[in-house]
C-alpha cells in the first residue's frame, strides 16, 4: 500500500492516539520480552497522561514527529532526543495497520534529521536484545549495533536493552 505521509510535530491533541500506538506496540512487540501480566495490566489512561505531560515539555531539541496520511490519520511517532549526549532516538512505534507502509520510515528520517539539526554528528537508540522485528528496522536504516547493553527491570523480569548507534548525514 502507498500512502503519502506528511510529517508535523506533535501536539497536546494527539497524545491519546500516541498512547494507543505506543500501548498496542508494547502488548504486540515485547509479548514474550516482558511478562504477559505486565503488558495486559498497561492502561490506555495512564498512557495517555503520560504522553500529555512529555508533549507539554517538549524542547526545541527534543520533538516528538508525527506522520500522518492525507486524512490525517497518525500512522506512526519518533521522539528525537536532543538534550543529551550523544543524540538519541528515544522511541518509534508505527500503528500496527499502519507497518510497512513507509509511516515509521518517515519519521524516523524526520527525527535523525532533527538531531543533525541540533549539531549532533552521532545518534543512539535501545532496542530491546529481544526485539528481532524492531532490531532489523534500525539494520536496515543504517544503524549499527556496538554490543553495549544494559539490564532493565520491568515488573518482575530482567530485560537486556541493547544499544545501537549511527552516523548522523
Amino acid at each position: 500500500m502507498s500512502v503519502r505521509w506528511a510529517v508535523r510535530r506533535a501536539e497536546a491533541a494527539d497524545a491519546p492516539r500516541l498512547a494507543e500506538i505506543n500501548l498496542t506496540g508494547w502488548r504486540t512487540a515485547y509479548r514474550g520480552i516482558l511478562p504477559d501480566a505486565y503488558l495486559d495490566s498497561l492502561r490506555q489512561e495512564d498512557r495517555e497522561d503520560k504522553f500529555a505531560a512529555r508533549l507539554a515539555a517538549m524542547t526545541e531539541r527534543t520533538v516528538t514527529y508525527v506522520a500522518a496520511n492525507p486524512a490525517g490519520e497518525i500512522g506512526a511517532y519518533a521522539t528525537a532526543v536532543g538534550d543529551s549526549r550523544p543524540g538519541m532516538l528515544g522511541a518509534l512505534y508505527a500503528a500496527l495497520e499502519w507497518r510497512g507502509t513507509g509511516a515509521g520510515h518517515t519519521v524516523h528520517e524526520a527525527a535523525l534529521a532533527h538531531l543533525t539539526t541540533c549539531g549532533f554528528s552521532h545518534a543512539v537508540v535501545w532496542v530491546f536484545e529481544e526485539n528481532f522485528l524492531s532490531r532489523r528496522f534500525y539494520e536496515n536504516h543504517g544503524w549499527l549495533c556496538d554490543q553495549v547493553t544494559q539490564t532493565s527491570q520491568i515488573a518482575d523480569r530482567s530485560a537486556v536493552e541493547i544499544r545501537y548507534s549511527r552516523l548522523l548525514p
